[in-house]
């Protein structure tokens, strides 16, 4: 069970997140099911906190110095993603955590949804279902791809 630690710990840290803890997985040789639902569990774990404290944090770490600076990033991360998602509402911000693409994910997703003061329960489960849509995304990729990969180099 130790051997799994490190993909649950990598799909907890921003930008990461399962978009790094799967292929991880993957290049480890853990099974895809047991990759794919450490990632998610591990990449949601953090969302609930993210929506009840981030307006509250955001203000404290504005009055700390070298820590305002940080802030003021994760305020224009959240505005600049935030037209895409309000677009859309709900189903935009599932397709917005949804799709692997840099920039994007459960924490930013997350943050989004806090600056736009969206319904927490619909957040929770938007941002769910983006990592689950996420999760099944990058898996193919990784166990596909490295699958089809090392078979080649096998025949060869």
């Amino acid at each position: 069970m130790i051997r799994y630690l490190w993909v649950f710990l990598i799909s907890m840290v921003p930008v990461l997140e399962l978009r790094a803890s799967i292929p991880y997985g993957a290049h480890a040789g853990f099974p895809w099911y047991m990759v794919l639902a450490i990632s998610v569990v591990g990449n949601m774990l953090p969302v609930p906190f993210i929506l009840l404290l981030l307006e509250w944090l955001l203000k404290i770490m504005k009055k700390i110095k070298y820590l305002d600076r940080f802030a003021l990033w994760l305020e224009a991360r959240g505005e600049k993603n935030k037209v895409r998602v309000q677009k859309y509402a709900t189903f935009g911000l599932l397709l917005f955590v949804g799709i692997p693409l840099p920039g994007t994910g459960a924490w930013t997703g997350a943050i989004v949804a806090s600056m736009l003061k969206m319904n927490r329960g619909r957040a929770m489960l938007s941002i769910a279902g983006g990592v689950v849509l996420a999760g099944v995304i990058v898996t193919l990729i990784s166990y596909g791809v490295l699958g089809f990969l090392s078979f080649l180099l096998t025949e060869v």
